[in-house]
């Protein structure tokens, strides 16, 4: 059974800005956000955001959300202790472990720092994921295959990020759909990355666009999707500039929403 969530990323609260910058909105007008726009759950953010123990689970349970995944940069290799955190953080609630690479791009990502990630993962009771990502050592399709072949680890299949890395997510399903075990719904403007210097300014640019608004085959993406069973996690990330408006931002995953339910009757 597919199930849509949205994620704090899409008000512009994760790890670069919530406590640094000022625009940034309160984790209870989001969570509030996500549960009126009609999504079922929510990832997890940055640690803290929503809260811990009693008053996380308090939070969720009060909007009737679930907690679809927690996001967690790790630098392979390197040290896990960013990702014992977020295995303690959602060790109640069943949501899926989402590794990433912290970057930069200065080579091949170290696949034995992987292996050792997912290791830890699986010793606590969690299947993890590998979410690829602009601006990280797994970002192109071929790095993609790299760390699908030189490991055991499923995948989050980004379809924005994908797309800016010059994929095509449809063919991603079929030629990766086995391992691929959650998904980022996103929808990418190739025109706002051709005008930027570079990723960094693209993605503060707004990239990321709504639903049905970017570039990415949406529809072929939900044609090939057949059989997949999990969670489809509705992502616009938003960079908070100076003056930016969480409103509008809020209104946007209503609009995310509503595509999902008239365009594939999610």
């Amino acid at each position: 059974m597919i199930r849509v969530a949205n994620a704090p990323v899409s008000y512009g609260a994760f790890e670069q800005t919530v406590g640094v910058l000022p625009n940034v909105p309160d984790a209870a007008v989001v969570l509030d956000a996500i549960a009126a726009a009609g999504y079922e759950g929510t990832e997890l953010g940055p640690p803290g955001y929503f809260g811990t123990g009693g008053h996380l689970r308090d939070a969720l349970e009060q909007r009737g959300l679930r907690l679809a995944g927690a996001f967690v940069e790790l630098d392979f290799p390197g040290s896990l202790e960013p990702l014992e955190t977020t295995l303690d953080a959602i060790a109640r609630y069943g949501a899926q472990p989402i590794l990433c690479d912290c970057g930069p791009r200065d080579g091949d990502i170290d696949l034995d720092g992987v292996a050792r990630a997912v290791e830890l993962a699986r010793s606590r009771g969690f299947e993890p994921t590998f979410h690829h990502h602009m601006g990280t050592r797994v970002q192109t399709p071929r790095e993609i295959e790299r760390l699908l072949e030189g490991t055991d680890v499923a995948l989050l299949l980004d379809t924005g990020h994908l797309t800016a890395a010059g994929g095509d997510p449809v063919q991603a399903l079929r030629d990766w759909g086995d391992r691929i075990e959650h998904v980022h719904l996103k929808d990418v403007s190739l025109e706002v990355i051709g005008r930027a210097a570079d990723w960094d300014e693209a993605w503060r640019n707004g990239a990321f666009c709504e639903l049905g608004a970017g570039d990415v085959d949406l529809r072929g993406f939900f044609d090939a999707l057949g059989g997949y069973d999990g969670w489809i996690v509705v992502e616009q990330d938003w960079f908070p500039g100076d003056g930016g408006d969480p409103a509008a931002h809020i209104e946007a995953q209503r609009c995310n929403r509503r595509w999902l339910r008239e365009h594939v009757g999610l």
